[in-house]
């Protein structure tokens, strides 16, 4: 009677196995540029450091990613919508464990090959947020919708604590940094043989989900909640006020996460001076306390009945964007780099606490159609991987520009406060009028229209 958690656990270990494989880089970085034996010519009978890429080509590195995340969001959901998850989430898997293999030969090889293979890497990528809603609407009961995106959502925060530490494990050990790569894409195989074992998109049908459970699972759900259907009514949700202030609220946080994500390494190494052992520790810390946080506060978020669904999700949502915006607007001005550290720290810690916020106001809200919601957040996350470098390259001259970086903070802050602001009015867990459109009714709609014209 509790099977719906082993595909909750199989489900968090292949999501975070792909977000480890495009973030192992973010590390990384700084290890290659220590591999002073691998050199190329650099012209006028000059050499440089293979690996010693000016802040525009680790931009261009990092923003593959985003292109080919965005090139591949909306063919793998609709492949979602038409097969389910099992084969396609598969089918990513093993793209993202073959990138992640070959990432030290393509480094090697040329910049540009290197950015082709982060590309399929982003591509790959794409398949993560998709995953997590067909996850959510097929396997969570309605009670336990905030525990569910809590687990998924975490990927994040868990690639991080596991691929810092590794990375550097591997950077200052006889192997090298190119083993944090291959490592990665052997357990990354691993996870989805298992995944395409065991999931099923329909419990209702699966040997192993009892008729108890399947009771559980089903509660309170509506019948076209339950039956799995490739229709999606795109447009009525794409203009909902609800699910666009909740995609506004996922972009802006989402920039502000992956900025601090991506470049925490740099920032605590190059601007505020600690040694790489000591950066790969602080820059761990906030994934490490966001993981438990998140977990936590979507228990929390379920559990809680002495106030209203709508009031939780205020509270929530001013922890995870507003309150963390304000700390994401401090980390460029404290007065001290401890202090700063403890922005940050604190800042991407407390991001965890969104599984009660818009991420459970936009599955409410959508129901049925949940997975495009969330989907669309991964879009959003596409959207984000290409605006935090683009803000980090526009903005700051050099990675020890510690004025560029204050801006770039600031900005992100400013955006977050609006985001969280525009969700006091529009949140609500009520299901949306479009959770009504199926199939059928769009189709019995159609034919009393033809039948109205007939008679005119």
């Amino acid at each position: 009677s509790r099977y719906r958690y082993v595909i909750l656990s199989i489900g968090v270990l292949c999501l975070t196995a792909i977000c480890c494989n495009y973030s192992i880089i973010n590390f990384t970085f700084i290890c290659m540029t220590q591999d002073v034996d691998d050199v190329i010519d650099a012209g006028n009978g000059t050499t440089r450091q293979r690996y010693a890429y000016t802040p525009t080509e680790k931009s261009a590195i990092l923003w593959a990613v985003a292109a080919g995340t965005i090139v591949g969001t909306f063919p793998i959901n609709w492949a979602y919508v038409r097969w389910g998850a099992r084969y396609p989430f598969f089918i990513s898997g093993l793209l993202s464990a073959v990138a992640t293999a070959v990432s030290p030969w393509a480094a090697h090889a040329h910049l540009y090959v290197f950015i082709v293979v982060r590309f399929l890497q982003g591509v790959a990528y794409a398949a993560d947020f998709a995953a997590i809603g067909i996850i959510v609407v097929r396997w969570a009961p309605l009670a336990q919708m905030a525990i569910f995106i809590s687990f998924l959502t975490c990927f994040s925060p868990i690639a991080q604590i596991i691929t810092n530490p590794l990375a550097g494990a591997f950077c200052t050990s006889s192997l090298g940094w190119r083993w944090a790569f291959y490592f990665h894409a052997i357990v990354t195989l691993v996870f989805f043989i298992i995944w395409v074992v065991i999931y099923s998109d329909d419990p209702q049908y699966h040997r192993s989900v009892s008729a108890k459970e399947l009771g559980v699972i089903q509660e309170g759900k509506a019948k076209e909640h339950i039956v799995r259907d490739s229709f999606v009514p795109y447009w009525e949700i794409c203009k909902n006020k609800t699910i666009l202030v909740v995609w506004f609220n996922a972009l802006t946080e989402l920039i502000g996460y992956i900025i601090m994500l991506s470049y925490a390494p740099t920032y605590i190494n190059k601007v505020l001076g600690y040694s790489i052992k000591e950066t790969a520790l602080l820059a761990t810390i906030g994934s490490a306390i966001h993981f438990p946080l998140k977990v936590f506060c979507g228990v929390l978020s379920d559990k809680i009945t002495i106030i209203s669904e709508r009031k939780k999700m205020w509270i929530f949502n001013t922890i995870s964007v507003g309150i963390a915006g304000i700390l994401c607007g401090l980390i460029g001005v404290a007065p001290s780099p401890l202090l700063s550290v403890v922005c940050l720290t604190a800042s991407t810690s407390i991001m965890g606490v969104n599984a009660g916020a818009f991420y459970k106001c936009g599955s409410l809200h959508s129901r049925q159609y949940g997975h495009f919601v969330l989907a669309m957040i991964q879009f959003s996350k596409c959207v984000a991987l290409v605006i935090g470098p683009l803000m980090v390259a526009a903005l700051a001259k050099s990675d020890e520009d510690a004025d560029g970086w204050t801006v770039i903070f600031i900005v992100n802050a400013v955006l977050m406060l609006i985001a969280n602001f525009a969700f006091y009015f529009t949140a609500t867990d009520q299901p949306a009028e479009f959770t009504k459109i199926t199939r059928s009714s769009r189709e019995t709609e159609k034919s009393s229209s033809q039948e109205m014209s007939k008679v005119a």
